[in-house]
């Protein structure tokens, strides 16, 4: 069985890794770019699963689904690639702040309880023993959620490229896919190449923002839009509070994330697109992203700023994200794209129910 992959990001590599385990099939992977690049290159890796608002349906099997394939996957990989991937297994801890209701946090923390799963509501006193770096008068107590997770984005999807190669996968680099035919009924289908055409039994498109175009040649335009996201890298030269203990901290949207070395990553903005479509970044929402963290842990204050990037993130136009679906009117021609902000969290899930769509 030939299968073909175009895009790959962590969602389009995790796919290829997770069917190269599958025997028989023969995958080839398209991307006009190196890997992780994009979206991919710019998330940071916060893996909100636990501690998500998100409690019943599908929504919330694919977060739990792979909150728990992370802690497998990631020894995995580094057991066939020899590479380290940065895994903070240290939680998330989530910031309240005035506005916010305990009395919700409270009610999802037993629903978790039911789930198998833990979240501890902290109140001043512990959050000011525990996590010391911590300051702001406006912060009325935390969530921490241990089982939830932390892992770099771009060893991640270079591990899984590794992995899936080492199990025979072919990745073309730099190749950029110009269309897509089929004929016989929607049976026979082909990748149009720069390299050439291939022809394959299933198409699966992983482009994230490069999806519309592909969709829209065949007649069936999945609208995926840019929203933009800048973070910053900041160097402290030491650990923020206890160094033996570093979750991600967030609040108000904002995550502070260590790094090791005493780095921090700090992000991200949400930039929507203006009317003529373009994203230039906005230098200003990302100062005050950081001004943001600075208020939670002041000492932030005082650390050096090292690098800022950005990257756009695909969002799906009026449905919800992600969109994992046959695409209209084509029985072996499958999306797995538009995942907006959790295509790192929701890489193994998406992976698993595509899988799936094919080996049934």
């Amino acid at each position: 069985m030939n299968v073909a992959i175009i895009g790959c990001g962590v969602v389009g590599a995790a796919i290829a890794y997770e069917l190269s385990q599958v025997p028989g099939i023969k995958i080839t992977v398209f991307d006009k770019q190196p890997p992780a690049q994009a979206s991919t290159g710019a998330a940071l890796g916060v893996l909100v699963g636990i501690i998500s608002q998100k409690v019943k349906g599908k929504a919330w099997q694919m977060r739990q689904y792979s909150i728990q394939r992370y802690e497998t996957l990631i020894p995995e990989l580094e057991a066939i690639t020899g590479r380290k991937i940065p895994f903070n297994r240290q939680g998330i801890l989530s910031l309240c702040l005035e506005a916010e209701k305990t009395e919700g946090w409270e009610k999802l923390a037993a629903i978790r309880h039911s789930q198998g799963w833990q979240l501890e509501i902290w109140d001043t006193a512990k959050l000011k023993d525990i996590c010391p770096q911590v300051n702001n008068p406006q912060i009325t107590g935390a969530v921490y959620s241990p089982q939830d997770r932390q892992l770099d984005p771009t060893a991640l999807t270079l591990a899984l490229v590794e992995a899936a190669q080492h199990n025979g996968v072919t990745f073309k680099f730099g190749v950029t896919v110009l269309g897509v035919t089929t004929i016989e009924a929607n049976q026979y289908t082909s990748v149009e190449t720069t390299e050439g055409k291939i022809s394959a039994d299933w198409i699966i498109i992983s482009a994230g923002l490069g999806s519309t175009p592909i969709t829209a040649q065949l007649n069936q335009t999945v609208d995926i839009r840019p929203v933009l996201g800048q973070a910053l890298q900041v160097r402290l030269g030491h650990s923020l509070g206890n160094p033996d203990f570093q979750p991600a901290i967030t609040g108000n949207d904002v995550h502070i994330v260590p790094v090791g070395g005493g780095d921090y990553w700090i992000g991200a903005t949400v930039e929507f697109p203006t009317n003529n479509n373009q994203i230039p970044p906005n230098q200003e929402l990302l100062e005050s992203v950081r001004q943001q963290a600075i208020s939670f842990c002041p000492e932030l204050a005082t650390a050096q700023i090292i690098r800022t990037w950005s990257g756009l993130r695909p969002r799906p136009e009026g449905r919800p994200a992600p969109v994992i679906d046959e695409l209209p009117g084509f029985n072996n021609i499958l999306l797995a794209t538009g995942h907006y902000r959790n295509g790192v969290l929701l890489a193994p899930a998406t992976a698993q129910a595509i899988r799936e769509k094919i080996l049934n």
